[in-house]
């Protein structure tokens, strides 16, 4: 139940019905009134077909929710809709998600997914699609409909609003017309759509559990290990490839090509004035090391090293950060968006391909 007036508060008297075209209001500037935080990227988002959706928001998961209010339409005709909008939105690659939410949004849709979310989007958008007629009523067969189409693991659900009012105050009641929002699967449902790949571009968290940036940097590489799950990526990252690094706590640091095959830490090469040298033999300031003193370490918790030619790379004081960049616990993975990509680019002057 949410107030929507600054009266003084008093016992809560009538309940009536809200004007539907206020419900698009309510729900265009705080989508959160349907439980869930939500981002609005479409109002009014025009269909190929020459029809609008009242209201397109995403989740944290980078999940579509389609609202369509029933406004005077009749059982069929709320329902039809719903389903044909929604027969459009479940097609919408993740291009597209981001074409509609940069017409809606006054900032771009990263940028504002972080600040709502609190981080990046993900990968994948578009994967589970939610479709909700919003009313302040709903007949006897738009309810039997809609509970029908549930059973085959149709995405959709009805939510209804009402105001409670007490001399002067108002409130808004929300009730949903199946609580449990967990439905079948439909068969053959889809996965959601990720962003492709160019081909070259990694994301690599140089972590400082032990270890020391100012030694990468300096002798050109970045590295990992301690357990199979946080060298496995990084020893698959091909010769030739992009690296773009971040530090956990201060932000990325440097965008460099790798010149030779992941190798163990004990017999890692890097390039110093234009010959290949032991790493371990360098003066380091960090540990490298994750076994026993004396004892060989096994594969699996080794410490793995790629050796970089750094395109540009900062000290950590110098580290570049700003709301919607990707970033990821994880040590490495392909690094697929592109404002993060753009980003980069422009601050390390670095040209489209990065170089």
């Amino acid at each position: 139940m949410w107030r929507i007036d600054d009266d003084k508060p008093r016992p809560l008297s009538t309940s009536v019905l809200p004007a539907e075209k206020d419900l698009h209001e309510f729900l265009a500037q705080d989508p959160s009134l349907l439980g869930d935080r939500l981002l609005v990227i479409g109002s009014e988002a025009l269909t190929p077909y020459g029809k609008r959706l009242d209201l397109l928001a995403i989740d944290a998961d980078g999940n579509l929710h389609l609202l369509e209010l029933k406004r005077d339409k009749t059982p069929r005709e709320v329902v039809a809709q719903v389903l044909d909008y929604g027969s459009w939105v479940s097609t919408l690659s993740r291009d597209d998600v981001i074409d509609i939410a940069s017409g809606h949004l006054d900032e771009r849709f990263e940028v504002a997914f972080e600040r709502v979310f609190g981080s990046p989007p993900p990968d994948e958008l578009n994967g589970e699609l939610h479709l909700t007629i919003v009313a302040s009523e709903l007949d006897a067969g738009s309810e039997r409909i809609v509970t029908y189409l549930r059973g085959f693991g149709v995405p959709v659900n009805a939510v209804f609003f009402s105001y409670l009012e007490d001399e002067g105050r108002r409130y808004l009641a929300r009730s949903w017309l199946v609580d449990d929002q967990v439905i079948p699967a439909a068969p053959g449902s889809k996965k959601g759509k990720r962003a492709q790949w160019n081909g070259q571009d990694w994301y690599v968290n140089f972590g400082t559990h032990g270890r020391d940036w100012q030694d990468a940097l300096e002798l050109g590489f970045v590295s990992a290990g301690g357990s199979p799950r946080s060298s496995g990526t990084l020893r698959t990252i091909p010769v030739g490839d992009r690296v773009n690094v971040y530090v956990p706590g201060s932000g990325y640091v440097g965008v460099g090509v790798t010149l030779a095959e992941a190798k163990r830490f004990d017999a890692a090469l890097v390039q110093q004035g234009g010959a290949w040298t032991p790493l371990a033999q360098q003066e380091l300031r960090g540990n490298y090391q994750h076994g026993e003193p004396g004892q060989t370490e096994a594969d699996d918790i080794s410490e793995w090293v790629l050796a970089v030619k750094w395109l540009a790379a900062v000290p950590l004081t110098g580290a570049y950060n700003e709301p919607g960049l990707f970033y990821n616990p994880n040590t490495s993975c392909k690094l697929r968006q592109e404002f993060t990509l753009e980003r980069l680019a422009d601050h390390f002057g670095l040209d489209k391909d990065g170089e």
